[in-house]
């Protein structure tokens, strides 16, 4: 489960989120490329915007199911 004391220092603030265990699977960034972004250092992945919708909504929920290591949260601020 993704810890939101630990989030990415990229993400954008909202619910949605990437915690620092992100190990750069990139299923996240295949699912929902409208929402997650690669870090500059190419190190993680981080929520470089909330969705703004229903489609981008799902997308983050599949990302987030599908998240191998748990990395990406939903409980965010």
């Amino acid at each position: 489960m993704a810890d939101k004391s630990n989030k990415a220092p990229e993400n954008v603030p909202g619910r949605y989120y990437v915690d620092d265990s992100c190990i750069m699977c990139k299923v996240c960034l295949t699912i929902a490329p409208e929402v997650f972004a690669i870090s500059d250092d190419a190190t993680h992945a981080y929520v470089q915007k909330q969705p703004e919708n229903d489609d981008e909504t799902d997308a983050s929920e599949d990302a987030l199911l599908s998240c191998p290591v748990e990395a990406i949260g939903n409980n965010g601020e």
